[in-house]
């Protein structure tokens, strides 16, 4: 017995090595965009810093005024440290979703230097995301968290975790993080119904509602809906002039046109595909 104490400091000193080193504070101030790595393993996950983001500017973006509008202006407000709403971009796709919030990103930050970081998180990492603001709590800097494309399958359980930090929780969403997503649908679950009640609740109706309840979580719901022709020879004619190609109204709009057809479709990620295939043809390279 009389080793007892040498023992049990050996086992607290190979506890020490076995544990995780205590979580650094991210750095925040070296750059304005990061991506989220988590480690699920340790239960944390690093920043890691975007040097430049691949974006379009906001001035390029047509078609989409209103949202435009609504998105940067709730975005002006979180950065002056005044009161805003999470926001849901839902609607048709190619629509410039989630090209308009790196475009008010880019734009508060031009306004208004260092103002804002963009923090990115894939769909599949949404379960870590209670980790992440763990970090950012209590940071000097403005954050605003990204998820792309968020939607959930029949049997996902992972939007219990976005339910919990968004609108829920005994310490609540922190007072300098902001959480805008992108989806196809709506309500982020499956359009048939009939894939959101099959399920071995006493009351289907009620599980559905627990699901779709998620979408009640974002202040602001900005809709995106598919471009009539009009609008597209707007955009394409805007990216046009941002890339100087030397080719006249009349000829630009009939090989859009052409593009669109054999797309199937028109839309904001049609007309940008038209132009680099329009501007590689011209021997024209990509502006700065």
């Amino acid at each position: 017995m009389s080793d007892l104490p040498s023992v049990l400091t050996r086992i607290a000193d190979a506890l020490d090595r076995l544990a995780p080193p205590p979580l650094a504070a991210p750095a925040l101030e070296v750059a304005d965009a990061f991506v989220w790595h988590p480690d699920r393993r340790l239960g944390h996950g690093t920043l890691a810093p975007v040097a430049h983001v691949s974006r379009v500017a906001i001035a390029l973006l047509q078609g989409i005024d209103r949202p435009r509008d609504l998105l940067l202006e709730n975005t002006r407000r979180f950065a002056a440290g005044l009161p805003a709403n999470n926001a849901m971009l839902w609607g048709a796709r190619g629509m410039g979703k989630s090209s308009l919030v790196k475009a008010v990103h880019a734009a508060v930050n031009g306004a208004h230097a260092g103002a804002l970081v963009l923090i990115e998180i894939a769909r599949e990492d949404i379960a870590t995301l209670p980790a992440l603001l763990g970090m950012l709590r209590g940071q000097k800097r403005r954050c605003l968290v990204f998820c792309d494309d968020l939607s959930f399958e029949r049997q996902d359980a992972d939007y219990k975790a976005l339910k919990s930090v968004l609108d829920g929780g005994i310490e609540g969403r922190p007072a300098n993080v902001l959480f805008y997503a992108t989806s196809n649908r709506r309500h982020l679950m499956p359009r048939e119904m009939s894939a959101n009640e099959q399920c071995t609740a006493i009351n289907p109706a009620e599980a559905t509602e627990e699901k779709v309840s998620l979408s009640d979580r974002f202040g602001l719901w900005l809709g995106f809906h598919n471009c009539d022709q009009a609008t597209f020879f707007r955009m394409v004619e805007a990216y046009a002039a941002a890339w100087k190609l030397p080719v006249a109204t009349e000829a630009l709009r009939e090989a859009a046109v052409e593009w669109s057809v054999t797309r199937g479709g028109r839309s904001g990620r049609v007309a940008w595909q038209f132009i680099q295939d329009m501007a590689g043809r011209l021997g024209v390279a990509a502006p700065e």
